[in-house]
């Protein structure tokens, strides 16, 4: 019999008195606690601008920069969920706002990094002058926009290939707007929202070594982290150090994988649509410690009844809520004409003050000259996104038929996901070097080494979310081979699978900035692209240059956006949309 968290909170009520188990684990929670007071206050302090932030390579120092490297990705993701809940309902939910919000996103996973870290760190100094505030969240939000993106796309889809059978469940109860976002909508995407949660966490690993050692206006600025401890470790050449920053950023990631994905993993199968409250052979080790615990777990499922009260509000049912005013169709064709007109018109205005900017400076000629670098970095995103494709379709798939071993390779895949390629570059130099290869080929595959997992990832997560039913009837009727991929499979995983090769083609345009421009030590090779480019620029601080080349990215991917993912997303909200 199953309880509601309400029955399971008076039942607890009884016994909550502490345990053993409890002590163990509020001494864990005080020395959290006291870790995170530690690590907030190393993370502020004075800052003066030109004065350099001293790094060292002793092992020694690992604990404190992983600590630091740790609180800005959890303080950037969560900024990224609230954003993924606002921006991708609202995507969701309104076609106005979809046409907006979806191109916007695309292009905004497609400007590199340093892009961001050239016009945002100038202004977070400024904001906090005088603190180290104003880096630190200049990295935070460089990390934010690596994490960010890919969540809500993957919201986004889920929200739109929401099955028929289920938004008539919500009509038959009656649910308000509030009601439907948080027990019906937020719970069906959960699964993929988690996959997609620890991609762009693992992903965030690559973007860490770039926001933290940034070099903007011939300015270096190394705030104490991880990455910091990497990319000096890079520039020194000096491969004992980059092996200790790689131990140390694994037993982070192993770390949060026990304490915190892998009990979410088992939570959300609960989520799945042919879900039967059948239970795990083995669950986590950390589930079991808290189920062990009274008091703990007691303050858990208070928080739990907290959440279906506040989700449950009678404020926000449909019988209680405020009625507002019904406007005429006149007034809403002109409300969203004035939308539109705004929009144009603060186009109109950007695309003056940018042209302005860019071609006082620059000669027409060189703007097409970056044209024809843009499109050789498309035909390498491409071609990689159609190799990646290739590989990992078929093995995702294979993985996601087999709940037993997705569980054993989704830690270690996102252990290999988290591995900053960019500790690889030195690796390839060499290489190259030593056995003379073209630099405009080889360079290419670090572009996706980062981002081929989000394809993995969500092909993965498309497969395990179909339903038993249907494998059921296909083994019925004997559907097998070409026809049962075709027929059954694809169908099923093409919204997932478009959500991951989306970010992916993102991430392999943001990765080329880094991909293009590879050095170790005092060498560095540099490939023919757009990536290569901006890379140049935004290390020389030369700002109109470096807008231009941004500029020429957004153009690519827009168009992009509207030839090909813009359909295909179409194709999967409308054709291949489960229980439709």
């Amino acid at each position: 019999m199953t309880h509601t968290p309400g029955q399971i909170f008076l039942e607890q009520r009884r016994s909550a008195k502490p345990n053993g188990w409890d002590v163990i684990a509020l001494m864990l929670i005080f020395a959290f606690v006291i870790l995170l007071a530690w690590g907030a206050r190393e993370m502020s302090g004075p800052f003066e601008v030109g004065k350099s932030i001293p790094i060292s390579l002793d092992p020694i120092n690992l604990p404190h920069y992983a600590l630091q490297s740790t609180m800005r990705i959890a303080i950037a993701l969560c900024f990224s969920f609230l954003f993924t809940f606002i921006l991708g309902a609202l995507a969701a939910k309104n076609k106005h706002a979809e046409l907006l919000i979806i191109p916007m996103v695309d292009v905004l996973q497609s400007i590199p990094v340093l892009s961001f870290l050239s016009v945002t760190v100038t202004g977070f100094v400024v904001m906090f002058s005088g603190s180290m505030w104003g880096p630190q969240w200049a990295s935070i939000f460089a990390v934010f926009t690596s994490q960010v993106w890919n969540m809500i796309l993957s919201f986004y889809q889920s929200l739109i290939t929401l099955p028929s059978d289920i938004e008539e469940a919500a009509k038959a109860f009656h649910l308000s707007s509030w009601q439907k976002f948080w027990k019906i909508e937020v719970p069906f995407a959960i699964p993929a929202l988690l996959w997609n949660t620890m991609l762009s966490l693992s992903g965030s690993w690559f973007f860490v070594v770039a926001s933290e050692a940034m070099t903007i206006s011939n300015q270096k600025i190394s705030l104490p982290g991880i990455g910091s401890y990497i990319a000096l470790a890079i520039e020194q050449a000096n491969e004992i150090s980059i092996f200790y920053g790689i131990i140390a950023m694994f037993i982070v990631i192993f770390i949060y994988d026990q304490i915190v994905f892998r009990p979410l993993v088992q939570w959300s199968e609960r989520f799945a649509l042919d879900y039967r409250g059948k239970k795990r052979d083995r669950q986590p080790w950390f589930t079991t410690f808290l189920q062990k615990t009274r008091f703990v777990y007691y303050f858990f499922n208070l928080l739990i009844l907290c959440y279906e009260k506040t989700t449950g509000l009678p404020a926000l049912t449909r019988s209680n809520r405020i009625t507002l005013p019904q406007l005429s169709n006149k007034v809403v064709i002109a409300l969203i004409s004035v939308w539109y007109l705004l929009l144009l018109l603060m186009t109109v205005g950007s695309l003056i003050l940018l042209y302005q900017f860019i071609f006082t400076v620059i000669p027409i000629i060189e703007a097409i000259h970056v044209f024809f670098l843009g499109f050789i970095t498309a035909v390498r995103v491409f071609i990689l996104i159609v190799l990646s494709s290739l590989l990992w379709v078929p093995i995702g798939v294979w993985v996601g038929l087999r709940p037993k071993i997705a569980r054993v390779i989704q830690p270690t895949v996102q252990f290999i996901a988290a591995f900053p390629a960019n500790v690889l570059f030195p690796v390839v130099v060499l290489m190259i070097l030593h056995f003379k290869l073209n630099v405009e080929v080889w360079t290419s595959p670090l572009m996706i080494l980062g981002t081929q997992w989000y394809i993995f990832f969500n092909v993965i997560a498309g497969t395990m979310a179909l339903p038993k039913e249907l494998q059921q009837a296909a083994e019925n009727y004997e559907v097998s081979g070409w026809l049962w991929w075709r027929k059954i499979l694809l169908p099923s995983i093409f919204p997932y699978y478009i959500t991951g090769a989306m970010s992916a083609a993102g991430g392999a345009w943001n990765a080329s900035i880094l991909a293009e421009v590879v050095s170790w030590g005092d060498t560095t090779l540099r490939a023919t692209g757009l990536g290569a480019y901006i890379s140049i620029y935004s290390a020389a601080g030369d700002f109109p240059r470096l807008a231009l080349g941004t500029i020429v990215m957004c153009i690519y991917v827009i168009t992009l956006n509207r030839l090909i993912w813009r359909p295909l997303y179409l194709l999967a909200e409308t054709k291949f949309q489960m229980g439709k």
